[in-house]
């Protein structure tokens, strides 16, 4: 059985989700429901792959930073997959931990125009009506935020 692709773009950034549609639903035969492997690919950084629960993760850890941006507050955002904090104002630091034991946790900065297309492709992913189920509570309205506050005297601006 072939898998669909489907491949959301923004500048920096391009994600790709490949899966099936639900047989079972009647769904359109171009349509994904069941994700099986993600790919976000960002110029110049290592691709990022993973399951579903993988890419919910990330875009929870994206989402609710960015808000934490909008908001102007500073904080970092710690997770068993991701850790993201402002280097400064125009720099995030990324530490993507793997779910095997043995690979080392990734490390990289990117600048907010590249964060900005990956909130823009996870936009497109979200919104999108070939690509289902990718909608959970976790990713509306970020209630019970757990954050580490720090003082903003702490960054350098």
């Amino acid at each position: 059985m072939l898998q669909n692709k489907i491949l959301f773009n923004q500048s920096a950034v391009s994600l790709e989700i490949i899966g099936l549609p639900d047989y079972s639903k009647n769904e359109n035969k171009e349509n994904i429901s069941i994700i099986s492997q993600w790919k976000l690919m960002i110029i110049d950084k290592p691709v990022i792959e993973g399951n579903l629960d993988h890419l919910k993760s990330i875009m929870k850890a994206f989402y609710s930073y960015s808000s934490s941006l909008l908001n102007n507050e500073r904080y970092i955002y710690e997770s068993d997959l991701i850790d993201i904090k402002p280097e400064n104002s125009y720099t995030h630091n990324l530490v993507l931990k793997s779910s095997k034991v043995e690979m080392k946790p990734l490390n990289f900065s990117i600048g907010n125009a590249v964060f900005a297309d990956i909130i823009n492709v996870f936009d497109q992913l979200v919104y999108s009506k070939n690509v289902k189920n990718i909608h959970t509570n976790e990713l509306k309205i970020l209630k019970n935020k757990k954050y580490l506050f720090f003082n903003k005297k702490n960054i350098n601006t």
